[in-house]
């Protein structure tokens, strides 16, 4: 029989050590004493922040008022975000949250809408996704619950904010539930001589934090994971070549647009995060195939406010710890592994984790079973997550530099192939395992950087062209009509949220 566990010590603030510090606080009960050792010399790489919707559930499940959480981190609302320039330069499409039209009958509706278009008879995909039409129009409501037959049920929305001031935000909340912050530079992690398991982490002052559990977040040093276990860690840079960016807040401008901005440049692309107070943005690129000096040069040029400091430089290798758990350390966040923010998946990344923490609990006897199937789940993320980054990059078609060409041209994930050969056939998206991205963000990307199967779904053609064209323009109208009565996103914000 196992004892409990009873002390539980964060290595690093930011936002992975502050979300753990709040939900654990939470699920736990003040059970357990919960120590956060962060120090205010060490930066944190906190920079405008996009997100996926299931923060809100997260901000829900931890006790978070969305109003006071927007005024506190200068948030706005994020229906999706817009790629431009990722097929051909020019391009432009958008990966909006929530569903495609409607489903009807025996498929997706993007199947129907994929025989209505090569008869000549569909409009572009986005006219049938509210939130796609609310994000062109810069238009802003939450979901509709009292209306299961509306397009307006479907409203799905993340966030945009300034990730040091939720990590400050998160911080103040986790003070008032008993929550103790240490401040200190870490100097020593001291393990078990018999196991090598982590005992306690001293710092300059010689002070001796000692703990059961370790969660580490400390960054890309991975101070515990890899400083003190030396876990290993997978590298990915030959499928994502970028390996730094470079980052800067400029001054607002309206309108105020509900989504982010994913700019391809010529060998990486630009984020453009819109906040109250601020723009955020940042170049991610190839250093092997630009100079820093010109990275620098296409940021700045492509700002649409004046800039309001210096760009500042994050060096970073993608890929992922060989394991997130191992002895009685979990790495979270960057600790664990890096993605670039293309989907703006990281804060995701570090939700899930948390979650699969507390679902598989550890006593003093932390068993390997449980901690495998951490692992295994923890990489399925990484891995399935990936693969996704991945196909924007694998479906480009530009031609104006060796890194796109050789992005087109680079040998995929086993995992990415089997995909594409199912979708290029007939149109064919299967979501494995719950991953993250569905069937809708799957098709939405293949079709906006022009992947078209080569034939159409044979139950597409069970209806008629009439009956296809009725439906479809009936979706539409909805949409727009929907679309139509809504606030604009700034004047929503000033009224529920203003910082």
């Amino acid at each position: 029989m196992h004892a409990p566990i009873k002390e539980i010590v964060i290595v690093g603030g930011g936002t992975a050590g502050w979300m753990n510090a709040t939900a654990l606080s939470m699920a736990l009960r003040g059970q357990y004493r919960i120590r956060v050792v962060e120090s205010d010399e060490i930066g944190i790489v906190g920079v405008g922040e996009a997100t996926i919707p299931m923060i809100a559930r997260f901000n829900q499940l931890a006790g978070i008022d969305e109003a006071a959480f927007m005024k506190a981190t200068q948030g706005t609302y994020k229906l999706g975000i817009e790629f431009v320039n990722w097929g051909r330069v020019g391009d432009r499409y958008m990966h909006a949250f929530g569903a495609i039209g409607q489903d009807m009958w025996t498929l997706r509706f993007d199947q129907y809408w994929r025989r209505m278009r090569e008869l000549g008879k569909a409009r572009e995909l986005g006219a049938y996704t509210i939130t796609r039409e609310m994000a062109r129009r810069n238009k802003f409501m939450p979901a509709r619950h009292d209306a299961p037959n509306s397009p307006l049920s479907s409203i799905a929305h993340a966030y945009h904010f300034d990730a040091s001031l939720y990590a400050r935000h998160l911080r103040s909340l986790c003070e008032q539930r008993g929550v103790q912050r240490i401040e200190g530079k870490i100097t020593q992690v001291a393990q078990r001589a018999t196991d090598g398991f982590v005992e306690a982490v001293v710092l300059e002052s010689g002070e001796r934090v000692e703990g059961d559990l370790f969660i580490d977040c400390s960054g890309f040093r991975g101070l515990l994971i890899e400083g003190a276990l030396q876990t290993g860690y997978e590298d990915w840079n030959h499928w994502l070549p970028c390996d730094r960016a470079l980052a800067v807040p400029c001054a607002s401008v309206a309108p105020l647009t509900p989504y982010t901005r994913a700019t391809a440049h010529r060998a990486g692309w630009q984020w453009r995060i819109p906040l109250q107070h601020r723009t955020g943005n940042g170049h991610v690129y190839c250093s092997a195939a630009v100079s820093d000096e010109e990275a620098s040069t296409v940021l700045m040029k492509n700002l649409d406010g004046m800039a309001l400091d210096d760009p500042r430089m994050i060096r970073f290798r993608t890929g992922m710890r060989k394991k997130s758990w191992n002895k009685n350390v979990v790495a979270m966040g960057l600790a664990s592994g890096f993605l670039e923010p293309l989907e703006s998946t990281s804060i995701h990344l570090i939700q899930a984790a948390i979650a699969r923490l507390i679902r598989f609990f550890p006593d003093s006897g932390f068993d390997q079973a449980q901690i495998d199937e951490f692992n295994r789940q923890n990489r399925f993320d990484y891995e399935s997550v990936r693969d996704f980054v991945i196909l924007h990059y694998k479906l480009n078609q530009r031609d104006d530099s060796d890194f796109w060409r050789q992005c087109a041209a680079m040998p995929v994930p086993d995992t990415l192939q089997a995909k594409l050969d199912l979708f290029m056939a007939r149109g064919d998206i299967v979501r494995r395992d719950n991953e993250l991205f569905t069937e809708a963000g799957w098709a939405q990307v293949l079709y906006g950087q022009n992947a078209w199967p080569e034939r159409c779904h044979p139950l597409a053609e069970l209806i008629t062209e009439a009956q296809g064209m009725e439906y479809m323009e009936n979706v539409a109208d909805v949409v727009a009509r929907c679309v139509e009565q809504m606030p604009d996103h700034a004047a929503f914000i000033q009224r529920y949220c203003a910082a």
